[in-house]
């Protein structure tokens, strides 16, 4: 068994203990709060009642060091820079839930988050954990920066066109739709029921933290810069994402070749299903799951593709997909601990 802490009480670090529960080579032994020291984790998350007797502690990074092999870090942007600067040097495998590692450039940080970063230095060696991109960069990470719940659902679909020449660069258009515990489980207006129920809201037009994230990520892909137009939006659902992206073929491209690039690029991916010609996703088929579903549509008159993809956003957008990266980290077999269908209905 393999030893891990958890640091953060939301509801990544539910679902985090939630998988583990059905993992047979992670341990979950340490979970650090703020508001919720000398609880057990259960009488916070009745579900997890039979599966973590975890009580909550104040964070004590010594006793991570000396118990544990790996760290998961499930707490708001602005905290982790200076944990996984501890942690790391001293040998734990951190994989950082949060925004500190995702950005390359610690001016986009500094522009989007507000903060400065604390510790430029190390990103560059810290990997984005998208597996299905970065695998072999995953093995050997010590630093890992778990992606966006948004960014998940966005580049996966487009890097494999973007990365083949099959979609032109600009005038590409991400619509997004995602459920109230995206917002984290702090009480605010935002996620208020009243201000939720029965309404969709577009949030964060044009500023929206995860859109530079997405133009890093599929810049690499394309080799050239390449620029988004991203909109989410607030729906009144507990989980999932739903994204539609728009993009313009590049010349003579058609659907075959674009349903052949996504096919042949994750035909041995175990997270991605390309759904076939005429079928686009439910959040629901995935609800639950460490899935991604991927639907295409190309319109060869006006020469686009309608990307569409659904993901739950606190598990192959969160908690999931840092479970994912960190059995490649240890050498486990990836799939482990994540290989069950969505809950559906």
């Amino acid at each position: 068994m393999i030893d891990v802490a958890i640091i953060g009480d939301g509801y990544t670090a539910a679902d985090l203990l939630r998988l583990m529960a059905g993992h047979e080579q992670l341990n979950p032994v340490f979970i650090a709060s703020i508001d919720h020291v000398g609880r057990k984790i259960h009488e916070i998350y009745p579900h997890l009642r039979g599966f973590s007797d975890l009580l909550c502690e104040e964070e004590d990074l010594n006793k991570i060091k000396s118990c544990c092999q790996a760290v998961f870090l499930a707490i708001p942007h602005g905290f982790s820079v200076p944990i996984v600067r501890e942690l790391s040097g001293a040998g734990i495998r951190c994989v950082d839930l949060a925004a500190d590692f995702r950005l390359k450039d610690p001016t986009l940080y500094q522009e989007y988050y507000d903060l400065k970063h604390q510790a430029p230095e190390l990103l560059p060696g810290a990997v984005y954990g998208l597996p299905e991109i970065y695998r072999e960069q995953i093995r050997k990470a010590d630093i890992l920066a778990n992606p966006g719940c948004f960014p998940t659902g966005a580049i996966l679909p487009l890097a494999p066109l973007l990365a083949a020449g099959m979609v032109e660069r600009d005038h590409i258009i991400i619509d997004a739709k995602t459920g109230v515990s995206g917002a984290g489980r702090g009480p605010s207006l935002i996620n208020h029921f009243c201000e939720v129920n029965d309404g969709v809201r577009a949030y964060g037009v044009g500023t929206h933290r995860h859109g530079p994230e997405m133009e890093q990520e599929l810049t690499f892909a394309a080799g050239d810069q390449v620029k988004v137009c991203f909109t989410p939006h607030l729906i009144p659902m507990s989980r999932g994402i739903l994204t539609t992206i728009y993009a313009r073929l590049a010349p003579g491209v058609d659907a075959s070749g674009v349903r052949t690039v996504l096919e042949e690029n994750y035909r041995q991916e175990p997270f991605i299903r390309i759904l076939s010609p005429g079928v686009m996703p439910n959040s629901k088929w995935v609800y639950g799951s460490n899935y991604v579903d991927i639907g295409v549509f190309v319109d060869p008159v006006s020469s686009r593709v309608i990307l569409i993809s659904a993901l739950d956003n606190l598990v192959k957008g969160a908690s999931g997909q840092a479970i994912q990266n960190l059995n490649i980290m240890l050498g486990l077999e990836e799939t482990r601990g994540l290989s069950t269908p969505g809950m559906f209905p």
